[in-house]
């Protein structure tokens, strides 16, 4: 019998652990007899009682068997594969953007930017005014007061006189993507910008529904492309489309408004960076031109971090009456306790006071971009449209895309293309790199070294 270090605490469990590694890796043949309780007791230094219990458990789980006036003996069990050295999972980009000195792909900002110290007294307060109240179940829209919030909020940045009803609050765009599939039915297709955010098609084919990929050009997306289609429905981001960063003009936003009313379809307005206009004021929304066609949403992953999902839809009134007879089972998935102190930011107005020093941050990792883009000014030309957190850099005498990204792989810079991003195939855009800025430090450009050679 093998001795067992039995100095610590719990020693009849230290025991039965050291005998079941044992049996599970073949030391003890199927059959074997165990030393009597008291032999043991005496060659372990411990009481009759510790191996009592150890014998017990071990017969509890199937390990031994007793039989009686003759003691414990070891059951049949398969032994247990020789332990594997198990590496840490990593997120395949995680991984690869860990290898780059500047990484122009991830899209969130850096941890240091979120107000830890603003979220934490509102916390407080939250948890001190509503006590008991935080374990209440939230209605299926979401909570009253940060319906409320959100709506003066829309006012007073983007212009949008919003009623609080027909706001529904859910956890981040991907979720609130899922709920319009089941709010409009899986019979209907949904147009897609192309190139365009891969996960908008992907959700939507997650819960059935089908995807028409609609090109993007100069001025937005393809209208002539959208009105042969057999599309009902249209998702867009006319703000600043992702990645093209296009801006789509006035009156192409009329004439789209014009094809949802002569389609009787809906327009999903994506306006998912509208606090990141840089320069001059937001663009008017589509929602305001036609309330009655529209589905506004954004989400705060961009403005506080994407752990926090939290996004909204501001629906047409008869689109959110059925929207409660579909969902009014079901509760809020968005913890109450998070959505009350969101609220409070809205209301105390510090949220907008983490926007502006967001905005003023990332002017300056701007200008400090583009100052180090004037070296390939003679290889490049930057499409800048003062919206978002990306430009656009095209190098017309690119051979390919991947002869684009090794080079900037060889100086340390994790790029994508637009080509990355493609729904489904398209001519003419080789060359195109998307420059996003959102995950930058300044101190990071300024130790940036980028070669022609």
């Amino acid at each position: 019998m093998p001795l067992y270090d039995l100095s610590g605490k719990n020693k009849y469990y230290t025991l039965y652990s050291g005998i079941r590694q044992d049996i599970l890796r073949g030391k003890f043949a199927p059959g074997q007899r165990l030393p009597s309780k008291r032999a043991l007791a005496a060659d372990l230094g411990v009481s009759v009682v510790t191996v009592q219990l150890a014998y017990e458990q071990l017969l509890a789980e199937g390990y031994v068997c007793s039989r009686e006036r003759s003691g414990y003996f070891v059951e049949r069990v398969t032994p247990a594969p020789a332990p594997q050295a198990q590496a840490l999972y990593v997120e395949p980009e995680e991984k690869e953007a860990e290898a780059y000195k500047l990484d122009l792909v991830k899209g969130y900002s850096p941890a240091e930017l979120f107000p830890f110290s603003v979220w934490t007294k509102l916390t407080r307060a939250v948890l001190a005014d509503c006590g008991e109240h935080l374990l209440e179940r939230v209605p299926c829209d979401g909570d009253r007061e940060l319906k409320r919030e959100i709506a003066a909020y829309l006012y007073r940045a983007r212009g949008i006189d919003a009623d609080p009803r027909y706001i529904v609050v859910g956890a981040g765009a991907e979720y609130l993507y899922g709920q319009i599939v089941q709010l409009l039915g899986r019979d209907k297709l949904f147009a897609v910008e192309n190139p365009g955010y891969g996960k908008i098609s992907a959700t939507y084919g997650l819960y059935g529904a089908k995807v028409y990929p609609i090109e993007v050009i100069e001025r937005g997306i393809c209208l002539g492309q959208l009105q042969n289609s057999d599309c009902n429905v249209l998702h867009i981001s006319p703000a600043h489309q992702f990645p093209t960063g296009v801006v789509t003009p006035a009156f192409e936003r009329m004439r789209i408004i014009d094809w949802a009313r002569q389609r009787d379809g809906l327009i999903i307005e994506d306006d998912y960076d509208s606090e990141f206009r840089l320069f001059g004021k937001p663009l008017h929304s589509l929602y305001s031109l036609c309330p009655e066609r529209v589905i506004y949403m954004n989400t705060f992953s961009k403005t506080l971090a994407p752990s926090m999902r939290m996004g909204y839809m501001l629906l047409p009134p008869a689109l959110y009456d059925r929207f409660i007879k579909v969902f009014a089972s079901t509760a809020n998935v968005v913890p109450l306790f998070e959505q009350k102190t969101l609220a409070a930011m809205l209301r105390g107005g510090y949220f907008e006071r983490h926007v502006g020093r967001l905005k003023n941050y990332y002017r300056g990792v701007r200008r400090k971009l583009l100052e180090k883009l004037q070296i390939l000014k003679t290889y490049c030309r930057i499409y800048d449209s003062g919206s978002g957190l990306h430009v656009l850099a095209h190098f017309p005498n690119a051979q390919s895309d991947d002869q684009i990204k090794a080079r900037a792989k060889s100086m340390g810079i994790r790029v994508k293309c637009l080509s990355d991003y493609l729904v489904a195939p398209m001519s003419g855009i080789t060359g195109y790199v998307v420059v996003n800025y959102s995950g930058i430090r300044p101190k990071q450009l300024d130790e940036l070294e980028i070669s022609l050679d």
